[in-house]
């Protein structure tokens, strides 16, 4: 069984950056492919981006590409999403998915673990 625990969240103004971690426990990550979503209030979890277990390959919805960044530490057994230029429209709840596979997939339901989220909230 794996724990994910997401940081970072806060409040912060149009443009500013943010550093999202989610910190892995019960067992190692290293072989499992892991992913960022987040949802908006009354809106559905959308997928933001993923990584493969060796962090070779990254995928990012459209919205964010260009502005976010996802990597992670295997040895730390850590991922993180570098957030910059953010705008209102990313204000939501940011998640960790974790998944015992190889592909990276962008897809909610092909996830098995799952953080609590954090809260990113973006003045204009």
């Amino acid at each position: 069984q794996v724990q994910l625990v997401e940081s970072g969240g806060g409040l912060v103004q149009a443009g500013d950056s943010l550093r999202l971690s989610c910190a892995a426990s019960g067992r190692t990550i290293s072989s499992y492919a892991m992913a960022w979503f987040r949802q908006a209030t009354g809106k559905e979890r959308e997928f933001v981006a993923s990584i493969t277990w060796s962090g070779g390959n990254t995928w990012y919805a459209d919205s964010v590409k260009g502005r976010f960044t996802i990597s992670r530490d295997n040895a730390e057994n850590t991922m993180y999403l570098q957030m910059n230029s953010l705008k209102p429209e990313d204000t939501a709840v940011y998640y960790c998915a974790a998944r015992n596979e190889i592909l990276a997939l962008t897809t909610r339901g092909a996830y098995d673990y799952w953080g609590q989220g954090t809260q990113v909230t973006v003045s204009s």
